[in-house]
């Protein structure tokens, strides 16, 4: 059986690194916000590109404390509207509608299934007042047209970038984290970057949005015992910080083997029956998880499961028509809901080898 996402042999690779950096953590007696969190921010937004980041608990928490903090800097008011995309796990949508604020579902485009610039533009009132962009599947999203809508109508613009991490815009020469005014990243643990269990941060370049978020995400305190805001407890780990810090030194190779095993599906699989993803070849996509489509969702998995591949589907049930979001469930999004219909996920991991790739290109061309 090759398994849809190894996380024991992808973590196996560190296990010594891990047991020396536990045996650290243990003996050090520091075990909240201490020195390996604050070692992770300065590392992470050195390799995002930005000034700031700030680790919190989840991506969850991540975009919620980035729309919550615009909120309390007067930037955004709850119920203002802020344009998010239909086709998404539905963490991206909770996120804005947790802070108060309404969600307006976007379709997107055809080719790379990520929110279309186009639409946002038809959907922009005057109650908008930003723009959410999630880097879907691991490919960044068309950030330079959605910028430019965003400044014209001056809009915030935030990136949902759980699933890009070190993913790199070629035409502005910067990474997912620092295309936008602010960025939510998941360490969960089978992201490109992920931690032992879970973890999140935000990245910006904006200072008094880091302020802001710094206390909302530690109780609303920046002095023990003292309560400047309402606040809520969403802090890094301090374990979880310190086994990502290693494993931020191997984030660019694995991406590297995430690109080439795409490739080497892109070129390999042969089949009429199953729609292959868009790639331009360029590192504006790490592949998180490589998404195929199909016709016949049920017939395909069984056959997958015949075969002994494992897969798994990103995501069986559109965010609008999820129970928890009733008051959309009355939406037409007839190009989300078809691809939620349809898509099936691949293997995909930088531990992936060359007999298990074959196999699966192999019994692929065979469906």
């Amino acid at each position: 059986m090759i398994k849809f996402i190894d996380l024991n042999k992808i973590n196996l690779r560190f296990e010594a690194e891990f047991t020396a950096r536990f045996k650290s953590f243990l003996n050090s007696g520091y075990y909240i916000m201490g020195s390996e969190v604050t070692q992770f921010e300065e590392n992470f937004a050195k390799y995002c590109g930005t000034k700031y980041c700030i680790g919190v608990a989840n991506g969850l928490d991540a975009l919620t404390l980035i729309f919550k903090s615009y909120i309390d800097l007067g930037k955004l008011e709850v119920g203002d509207e802020v344009i998010v995309p239909a086709n998404t796990y539905i963490a991206s949508i909770l996120s804005v509608i947790n802070a108060g604020l309404r969600p307006v579902f976007v379709e997107p485009e055809v080719q790379t299934f990520n929110i279309s610039p186009s639409e946002i533009e038809k959907h922009i009132t005057a109650k908008t007042k930003a723009i959410l962009v999630v880097h879907l599947y691991g490919q960044l999203a068309a950030m330079t047209k959605i910028s430019k809508i965003a400044k014209h109508k001056n809009l915030l613009v935030i990136e949902d970038a759980a699933q890009a991490h070190g993913a790199v815009s070629t035409s502005e020469n910067k990474k997912a984290g620092n295309l936008s005014d602010a960025a939510g990243f998941s360490f969960y643990p089978s992201k490109n970057l992920g931690a032992l269990g879970d973890a999140g941060a935000v990245t910006t370049n904006d200072k008094d949005l880091v302020e802001t978020i710094k206390l909302l995400h530690n109780y609303g305190s920046s002095k023990k015992y003292e309560n400047e805001k309402i606040g809520i407890n969403s802090r890094l780990d301090e374990l979880q910080a310190s086994f990502l810090n290693l494993k931020l030194n191997y984030l660019d190779a694995d991406n590297t083997a995430r690109r080439a095993i795409a490739k080497r599906y892109l070129s390999d699989i042969n089949n009429s029956k199953i729609q292959l993803p868009y790639y331009n070849g360029s590192d504006n996509h790490v592949f998180h998880v490589f998404v195929v489509r199909v016709d016949n969702r049920v017939k395909f998995t069984q056959y997958l499961e015949r075969e002994g591949i494992g897969y798994l589907i990103h995501y069986p049930i559109a965010p609008h028509q999820q129970k928890a979001l009733l008051p959309y469930k009355s939406l037409s999004l007839p190009l989300t809901e078809g691809i939620h219909n349809s898509v099936v996920s691949l293997p995909m991991s930088p531990v992936l080898t060359n007999t298990e790739i074959e196999t699966i290109i192999n019994a692929l061309n065979l469906y």
